[in-house]
């Protein structure tokens, strides 16, 4: 993420990283890995969702929910950078940019990730999720933006906000039109042959928060004063914290999975708390983008020796993703040895926690959060490493593309 110099013409601008951004990236991509790890070792991943209130714990509920910040935010983040990388690129250039790392994002979903998912080369199912929807948005982005920046802001806001009025419209059956639904709109699975689809990612919500992603990075230009950022960044926090309260108190609207009283006071929270990712609903996109505008407004401040290690997961959050899904993988078949499972049972034919041949497999939740700091402190080096040959060699345009 970066800012220009705009005193300077656009042919000499120079760059410099926005930390308190940095830090905000590291820090999801770090808890995004927790996520992965529960899925590849927790033992009731193959037996209930983790927000599934009738079965869940705090703790565990807990683990789940904190990730719902890392998708939202990497996609808001990725229409931020979209932004400020335009104020040193033609719009031309930009979109070229746009468009180009879209379908590159794309073809790495389905030929490089999936395959990292599953370790299996026969590619018995396909798994579209983040990356893809990330794709797709940069490649919608890349002509939304040739469009006014009010128009772009009002077209990412409709789609967050009104994307749930869809919540009830349902294309059956396994054919063309169905498989081009689940896509805009609702996660399924299709059988196809002797493979299978699995659209995890519907994209008409993840457009829109990349494009609102990508007017929010007006606020880091360098002509934008830095007090009236704070106290915008406020306004937008506590505004929509606000608003997802009011909203989801209503119970009407905004999640297509309406909050309900249930066995004691904790749970009734939980069941608050616990709205719609797939695909995002706008209570969801409240909930997990609010928070963050609070975030930037209280980091944006000199680091630490901390917070400087967390912002190097930040500075290179595709890198991190490339490496932690197969590490977590490769860690997983070890984990089938000691469970008595075989280390084939890891090459995968859907997602992991859908695998019948790992039933009774899997640890405590304290195995995993100890797994989780095992592959961070694994990658660090590695990510640190490859953050300065990034800044060493920033001649090299194609380092933008991981």
């Amino acid at each position: 993420m970066y800012t220009a110099t705009m005193a300077l013409p656009k042919a000499a601008i120079t760059t410099k990283r926005i930390q308190s951004i940095d830090l905000l990236r590291g820090t999801i991509m770090i808890i995004m890995a927790l996520d992965h790890v529960r899925d590849y070792f927790h033992n009731s991943a193959f037996v209930f969702d983790p927000t599934d209130l009738t079965q869940t714990s705090g703790i565990l509920f807990f683990t789940r929910w904190i990730t719902h910040f890392c998708a939202p935010l990497f996609t808001f983040l990725a229409g931020t950078s979209a932004y400020l990388v335009g104020t040193r690129k033609s719009k031309k250039e930009l979109s070229f940019f746009l468009l180009t790392r879209g379908l590159w994002l794309v073809f790495l979903e389905y030929a490089v990730i999936t395959l990292l998912w599953t370790f299996n080369p026969q590619y018995p199912v396909f798994l579209i999720q983040v990356i893809w929807s990330l794709g797709v948005s940069m490649i919608f982005l890349s002509a939304l933006i040739y469009l006014p920046w009010g128009a772009i802001l009002a077209i990412g806001l409709i789609l967050i906000a009104g994307h749930n009025l869809l919540d009830t419209v349902h294309v059956p059956g396994q054919g063309g039109p169905s498989i081009f639904w689940a896509f805009l709109h609702e996660q399924r699975f299709f059988p196809l042959g002797s493979r299978g689809i699995f659209v995890g990612y519907p994209i008409i919500p993840w457009i829109g928060i990349m494009a609102t992603g990508y007017c929010f990075g007006r606020l880091y230009t360098p002509s934008f004063d830095a007090a009236t950022r704070k106290k915008l960044l406020l306004y937008l926090g506590f505004g929509a914290i606000t608003l997802f309260i009011v909203i989801r108190a209503i119970n009407i609207y905004g999640d297509p999975a309406h909050w309900a009283v249930q066995r004691t006071s904790f749970f009734t929270f939980l069941s608050f708390l616990n709205t719609t990712k797939y695909p995002p609903s706008l209570l969801y996109t409240l909930m997990t983008l609010g928070p963050a505008c609070l975030f930037l407004a209280f980091t944006e401040k000199p680091l630490n020796g901390f917070t400087e290690k967390i912002t190097i997961f930040g500075r290179v959050p595709m890198f991190f993703y490339l490496l932690h899904i197969p590490l977590i993988h490769l860690m997983a078949f070890i984990g089938a040895a000691i469970c008595g499972h075989s280390w084939s049972d890891m090459i995968l034919t859907n997602w992991v926690s859908a695998s019948p041949a790992l039933a009774g497999y899997g640890f405590n939740l304290g195995i995993v959060y100890l797994l989780w700091v095992l592959v961070i402190l694994a990658l660090y080096p590695l990510c640190k490493r490859y953050d300065a040959y990034k800044r060493a060699h920033k001649e090299n345009q194609w380092l933008s593309y991981i």
